[in-house]
């Protein structure tokens, strides 16, 4: 991308916004180059979340319902592309976009028609989705508004939810979660249908994030190098917590398979992580003499987020 001074005060301006927690008084895209410097470069970072989720949704076998899709607070559209680059083959039809800007929903709708030409995509919302994507809306959401858009869920067959990584973020959808596992269970981070153990008492300092990776050509790209120093933002850092519901059965991982929260922590001997079963929230660990190649994955960040383990005492005998 070719940016000049505008487009970086254009960024400078949607950051500042997005930080002090005014993003959601008003619309804030004022024309067509915010959402183009937006889509650029913020909305890649979260497309680097959606590929997160979209490819554990793979690797659990999942598959996408038939019908209508609706990328709602879509802004530039990254969601939905992410999407129907992951399920290329999908039967999600029509796309519809919705924002409380009619700018966003136009090239939302724009940008997807070029990439997709063979699919229909409309701006403007749809009464009953097949699948609703959700991507960084709570924190410009008041509590009436969620509750409204909760109440819009009795129609959806497939939630997919993305937020921030934060200890906020995250405790908001586990309090969606926890109101609507009985009739929509969750089948995505959480390995089970349960009460979510992060609100078991003694496990208040956790939360349930995770990392996404960024493509390994960003860190060499002079334009991300200036967009990370010119913004004051971690390239290697890319947060993020979701929930995915589903009313169709698909069929849990089995019972002692674990879900690994936020990033695992080394030392010589062994590493360590925070994991999430059907049995509880708790730390579990595993020695480096047993597990050599596991704990060098652990040293560089690239441990599985989702394994079925044997544990004794909560360390990990048995890898499967």
């Amino acid at each position: 991308m070719n940016v000049d001074p505008s487009d970086w005060a254009i960024l400078e301006r949607l950051r500042r916004a997005f930080l002090n927690g005014t993003a959601g008084e008003s619309d804030y895209w004022l024309s067509p180059a915010d959402l183009a410097a937006y889509d650029a470069t913020f909305a890649q970072r979260i497309g680097w979340k959606w590929d997160f989720v979209l490819e554990d949704l793979h690797r659990l076998g999942w598959s996408p319902p038939a019908g209508p899709l609706l990328d709602w607070g879509c802004g530039s559209g990254i969601a939905s592309r992410a999407f129907l680059d992951q399920f290329p083959s999908s039967d999600v039809t029509p796309v519809h976009y919705w924002d409380r800007s009619a700018k966003a929903m136009e090239y939302a709708a724009h940008k997807a028609r070029t990439r997709f030409p063979g699919r229909t995509f409309v701006p403007g919302t749809v009464e009953t989705p097949a699948v609703l994507l959700l991507s960084h809306v709570l924190t410009e959401l008041a509590p009436p508004q969620v509750e409204a858009l909760l109440a819009s869920f009795s129609s959806v067959t497939s939630v997919i939810w993305v937020e921030p990584g934060t200890y906020d973020a995250s405790l908001a959808l586990i309090a969606i979660r926890e109101r609507l596992r009985q009739e929509f269970p969750p089948i995505a981070p959480c390995p089970h249908t349960g009460a979510c153990g992060i609100l078991a008492p003694g496990n208040e300092p956790h939360w349930c994030h995770h990392f996404a990776a960024p493509p390994p050509g960003v860190f060499t790209d002079p334009f991300w190098g200036k967009f990370a120093q010119m913004l004051g933002i971690d390239l290697r850092s890319v947060p993020l917590s979701y929930l995915v519901l589903d009313r169709r059965p698909l069929g849990l991982p089995k019972p002692d398979t674990a879900r690994r929260i936020g990033r695992p922590w080394t030392n010589k001997v062994d590493a360590r992580f925070i994991a999430c079963s059907a049995a509880a929230v708790a730390e579990a660990q595993f020695p480096k003499r047993t597990f050599p190649e596991l704990w060098r994955n652990a040293r560089k960040d690239r441990l599985p987020s989702l394994q079925t383990w044997e544990r004794v005492d909560g360390t990990i005998v048995n890898v499967r």
